[in-house]
Order: structure tokens, then sequence, then C-alpha cells
């Protein structure tokens, strides 16, 4: 059963998952199924053989339904992930397919692990694609790949005479052009009324390029600046390419975001200009509450520990610093 967008958005998915006291393990599975690098089922299915073969002896049962699920035969067109949370004693079943890709990990708990749906949640932004020719423009608001709101116009241009002479074709043109102009015009009224009705982050525009630069100029200021991508996507589009055309943007919003994050902390930490590098002087930020933006690689793992008296971080590296360093917090 496919879990509604409204649900894992609002949090509620979360907050089942985190909430759950069952009466044995919890098998957590996050397997990335993106069809544009695993091109077969078989290539994600060996994936999740790797992960499994540790695991399956003391998490049979969890593990087993999973495995059903994961080589049942997955429609993959809008799924890029999966989040999959099963309780070795029956009493958990939990399916999640995401369109985003999601780290490839498994990890058999007393609790469920929810911190990668979590940040899938934090970066589900809201994108509007506004698609537009010279009569027609449609408008589409899609989160976590799933279309939560739309709008569409039509604006039908006078028709060019022919036998009218030269002086009749150039009033029918300035006609038409006239005629273009307050559609951008009702198009971008538009745009603003569906912002303000359902919120966006980020504006998609496609549009032919006699008119794009026209169209954009014409949108309200707070659409202007939302604008992050152009699509070449044409007005008529099946949604389903729609979709596609977007969340490959919102993917690409992503990856120069984090680009950018990057250039930024690296340019502070060359000046000294209060950033830090490196996990002892990141753990100490951490403690002293000066972290305004963390930056973590793909899949970062490293022992540590946590002082439960006083929330106290420091690396893991053997029985004696972690008592010399606890008793010096005391």
């Amino acid at each position: 059963m496919k879990t509604p967008v409204a649900d894992l958005l609002s949090g509620d998915v979360v907050r089942r998952l985190a909430a759950y006291a069952g009466s044995g393990p919890v098998v957590t599975c996050y397997l990335d199924v993106d069809g544009r690098r695993y091109v077969r089922p078989h290539d994600y299915e060996l994936e999740f053989e790797r992960m499994a073969r540790p695991v399956r002896e003391r998490a049979h049962g969890a593990l087993k339904r999973i495995e059903d699920h994961v080589r049942g035969g997955l429609d993959r067109s809008h799924t890029r992930g999966l989040a999959l949370f099963s309780g070795v004693a029956g009493d958990l079943w939990e399916p999640l397919h995401l369109p985003v890709a999601v780290r490839n990990q498994l990890i058999v708990n007393q609790h469920p692990q929810v911190r990668q749906l979590e940040a899938v949640i934090e970066r589900a932004e809201r994108f509007a694609v506004l698609l537009a020719d010279r009569q027609r423009a449609r408008l589409f608001v899609f989160q976590l790949g799933q279309l939560v709101d739309w709008s569409e116009r039509f604006d039908r241009l006078p028709r060019h005479e022919d036998d009218g002479g030269e002086l009749a074709k150039d009033q029918v043109r300035d006609h038409v052009d006239s005629a273009t102009r307050r559609h951008l015009l009702r198009t971008a009224a538009a745009a603003f009324e569906l912002f303000q009705e359902s919120g966006f982050d980020q504006l998609l525009i496609g549009a032919p390029a006699d008119i794009a630069a026209a169209l954009e100029r014409t949108l309200h200021p707070y659409l202007r600046e939302r604008v992050t991508a152009r699509l070449t996507v044409p007005v008529g589009a099946r949604e389903d390419d729609v979709r596609e055309a977007a969340v490959a943007a919102e993917e690409q919003v992503l990856r120069r975001r984090e680009a950018a994050d990057v250039n930024r902390l690296r340019s502070a930490a060359g000046m000294g200009d209060g950033a830090v590098v490196g996990l002892d002087e990141v753990l100490k930020a951490l403690v002293e509450r000066r972290v305004d933006t963390l930056l973590l690689s793909d899949g970062f793992e490293a022992p540590g520990w946590r002082c439960p008296s006083c929330a106290f971080l420091a690396a893991w590296s053997g029985p004696m610093t972690w008592s010399r360093k606890l008793c010096s917090r005391r």
C-alpha cells in the first residue's frame, strides 16, 4: 500500500515509526533503485543481497518480507529509492517508495532508523513548473515527485486573414503581439495566485525562446527570485514528462546548493573565518553550540560516544580515552 505524500510530508509516518515499541528487533532497509544507476532489477538486487548476507540468520523473518518486496517487481517509473521497515516479531511493516535516491543501508536494531527518511522530508521543497507558449499556460506544483496542485489557461490568438493586403497583415501582427502580451500578463497573474494559494520554493520555466524572457520579466518579483531552472519541456507535454523534468531539475538545484556550501566552507576555513574541519574540531564546535551549518560527506560514519549527563560528544578511540574524557567533564 502506497503511503500518501501528505502523510509523509506531515511527519506522521516518521512519528509513527519513531514511537514503535514492538517485542523484537526491527530491520530498516534503505535501497537505491534509481534506474540511471541500476538499469536492471538484478543490479539493485545484488546490492541488497550484499547488505543482507551478514544479518540473514538473526533477522530472517523480517528480512524475508523485505527481500520479497525488493524482488517482487518494482514499478520504478516514479520510484528511485526504497525505505523499508519490518519487525522481526511481525508487528511492523512499512514500505515507502520515494521519488528520490537514498544511500544503501541495512540496519538491525530495537527501533526503526529514520534518519535518512527525516533528511528526505527536510529537503522536500515544493517545485512549481510553469509551461507556456503564445496561447496556453500550464502550472504544476510537485513535492516529493507527486503533483499537489495545478492550473491551466488558454487564450486564443486572432486569426491571420490572407486577403487583407500588407497593411492588414501588419495590423494582425500587432494584434497578435498585443494578445500575446495580455496572455503573458494573465499567465503571470495566475502563477502568483497559485503561489499565494499553494506556496512553492522553486520555480522552473519552460517556454519558447521568443517569449521566455518576456514571460520572466512579467512575473511578480517574488516569483522571479524563485526561478532556478529553464526547461525544454513543451507546454503540451504529458504530466509524467513534466514530473521527470521537475525531479531532474530539483536534483541539479540541490547539487548546486551543496557545491556552494562546500566552497563556502573551504573559503572560510582557509581564511580562518569561523569554519572548522575535521571530526574532533567539529565535535568541539557542536558541544559548544557554535554550529550554524553542518556538512557531512555522504555515508560518513565514525565511532563515538555521548555523555548522558552533560551531552559531551567525542570520537571513540578506546576505553582509556573514554574514561579520561568522561571524568574530565564531571
